[in-house]
């Protein structure tokens, strides 16, 4: 048998697909690579591959009635053939999956009941771990398209699964008029969340003009909102940085939610709050550490889709890039931009053009990502000083260092990607279409 047919057995034999890190450590090990090695390699905790390995090796015990370890795993398994019966199996849950998964454009958060959504573990098993805990926060920090929202709904999806409520709130919906001042924006704030929770919004009932807004807020979430539900309550607050933009608010609102973790320990209201908390980018207004609620509570980092998350990912959509450069291919243009790679995918399945025409037009007015570079140009164009880091990062034609806050905005839109105080292209793709712009 090869590594192909042994990970073909068990996703028929089981009937479902293995996630991108369990056919990792079979190809691997099947190499004849250590545990270290490949968690140096693709920055996984041991620990964590280890029990991921683990598991593996009771599924295949099982499923060939004989022990099976690291050590034997190749040498057990290479020297058999599949059998007929294993063959036809295989040919039948193929089949099944190719008529079972309609290809979907990618276009917005990936739908609950969406096959194509790809794990990038551990982060959802940390997230499902943390949203049970009183009072906790999680922060999920990557640039636009990178995944955070389609994360955000798996999460309220498992806390609603348990009984709990949720809320969700995009600041990038929030009028101009709504950040003029701190009182307006947190009655906005509270009207909203109680609008969703179906409770009558009773604002004048207890905001208090003397005590000030932000302990009004507060009151207005303990007396009222958690008190009207004996179930916890998880508050997703989408795109928190557009609240950057408005200096004076994000300093009197960010310490609110801070203080709200804090007090959670000691205030029985609180700890049924759960918050998460999504942002593009790192914050920069002048916050003091024991007021930002983005040094406590849980970081999920969103990254790049790896190589065999891709490929796991063309294999949902039909294509087999196991044994092949596509999928290396791919990642060299987009760098393993989930979006990116998912409209390649989708384009190429459809029949539209193939990878090598696909990779040929990439960085062009006519290729599949013109929409998206054209929105990209779009914002750049309207801040001057973006587009002359941008200027920068071109002409270095390597890692630059610019200044903190462009850097951080550049690194909210995806452009580049941040390695200490420096900073590079964060894939081909935006390379080579800016480097063809007049960039002033």
């Amino acid at each position: 048998m090869t590594i192909d047919e042994v990970i073909e057995l068990i996703r028929a034999k089981f009937q479902k697909e293995l996630n991108p890190v369990q056919e990792m450590v079979l190809r691997e090990v099947w190499q004849g690579e250590t545990y270290s090695k490949i968690a140096s390699a693709s920055h996984y905790g041991e620990h964590y591959l280890r029990n991921t390995a683990s598991s593996l090796w009771q599924l295949l015990s099982g499923i060939f009635n004989t022990t099976i370890t690291k050590a034997n795993f190749r040498s057990t398994l290479e020297s058999r053939s599949l059998s007929a019966d294993e063959q036809q199996l295989i040919a039948e849950f193929s089949c099944k999956q190719a008529l079972a998964t309609p290809l979907e454009f990618p276009s917005g958060p990936v739908p609950i009941a969406s096959p194509f959504y790809i794990e990038r573990p551990p982060i959802e098993e940390l997230a499902y771990q943390e949203i049970v805990k009183p009072g906790s926060i999680i922060r999920i920090k990557a640039p636009r398209k990178m995944g955070k929202s389609s994360l955000m709904l798996r999460i309220l999806e498992r806390a609603v699964s348990i009984g709990y409520r949720s809320v969700t709130l995009d600041f990038q919906q929030a009028e101009e008029a709504v950040f003029e001042n701190l009182d307006k924006f947190l009655r906005w704030f509270c009207a909203n969340v109680s609008r969703q929770l179906q409770l009558k919004s009773l604002l004048d009932d207890y905001w208090d003009e003397d005590m000030g807004s932000k302990v009004s807020c507060t009151i207005y979430f303990q007396a009222y909102l958690l008190k009207e539900t004996d179930r916890p309550l998880v508050l997703a607050l989408n795109e928190v940085n557009a609240v950057f933009e408005y200096p004076k608010i994000a300093q009197e609102f960010l310490p609110l939610l801070r203080s709200w973790y804090e007090e959670s320990k000691r205030i029985d209201s609180l700890k049924k709050l759960r918050l998460i908390v999504l942002h593009s980018t790192e914050i920069y207004v002048p916050l003091k550490l024991s007021q930002s609620p983005f040094n406590v509570g849980l970081p999920l980092e969103l990254t790049d889709f790896t190589k065999a998350q891709v490929i796991a990912l063309a294999r949902l959509h039909g294509l087999n890039w196991t044994d092949g450069p596509e999928a290396d291919r791919l990642l060299a243009m987009v760098g393993g931009h989930p979006y990116l790679v998912r409209l390649a995918l989708y384009q190429i399945c459809q029949g539209n053009l193939t990878l090598d025409r696909l990779l040929q037009e990439a960085p062009t007015i006519g290729g599949i990502y013109k929409d998206h570079l054209r929105s990209l140009w779009a914002i750049l164009q309207e801040h001057p000083e973006l587009l002359t880091a941008l200027k920068q990062a071109v002409v270095a034609q390597s890692k630059v260092q610019l200044e903190p806050i462009l850097a951080y905005k550049l690194d909210s839109m995806g452009l580049v990607q941040l390695d200490g105080n420096e900073c590079s292209f964060s894939c081909e793709l935006y390379r080579q279409y800016f480097s063809s712009q007049n960039l002033g």
